[in-house]
């Protein structure tokens, strides 16, 4: 199997990691399988990917999509090296637990976001992170909480932030439209 999953603190939410195989060239990884994430209990039904390209000392999130545009998320930083923050909107599961987690190019882990949390990362050095969605982006969906509001430590409390990440409304009053585990129905 080329794929090996590890829980994290949050249900649902699994670190990946592929195997890396290396040589004098460089490096080879396999970031998605779908017969392999199958096996795993994982989706491999993905609509959308993209990637973003950060600046070292860059926060991005914490974003999620509202229903019914939610949707799972795998990330993996093929460049660089960022701290990834992952936080739980589900009202049934753990609601406000976060956890970070290190994904670098080196490692080659990746991280597999379940439907109903919120996703952020801060770069570490100059970086380049890939997302693979279950759901095409909605822009009348796409939302967030601020950064700073869920407990999470960040190597910095003076980001480079985007003024829409800024203006998010704290995780304290937060009224989560995730009422189950996140799981399709």
């Amino acid at each position: 199997m080329n794929f090996v999953k590890k829980p994290t603190p949050i249900p649902g939410c699994f670190e990946l990691q592929p195997a890396v195989r290396k040589d004098a060239r460089g490096a080879f990884v396999k970031v998605f399988h779908s017969p392999e994430f199958r096996k795993l209990g994982l989706e491999t039904d993905f609509r959308e990917e993209y990637y973003s390209v950060s600046k070292k000392g860059v926060l991005r999130g914490l974003h999620f999509q509202e229903p019914p545009a939610d949707h799972e998320k795998v990330v993996c930083c093929p460049v660089g090296e960022v701290l990834d923050a992952v936080l739980d909107l589900r009202a049934s599961s753990g609601y406000g637990r976060s956890f970070t987690l290190e994904l670098s190019a080196e490692k080659g882990n990746m991280l597999y976001i379940p439907r109903g949390c919120a996703h952020g990362f801060f770069a570490l050095s100059r970086s380049v992170m890939l997302y693979r969605t279950g759901t095409v982006h909605s822009p009348e969906h796409d939302a967030g909480v601020l950064w700073s509001s869920a407990g999470i430590k960040w190597p910095s409390r003076k980001p480079l932030i985007s003024d829409r990440d800024a203006a998010f409304a704290p995780l304290a009053g937060f009224r989560t439209p995730f009422k189950g585990r996140g799981r399709r129905k």
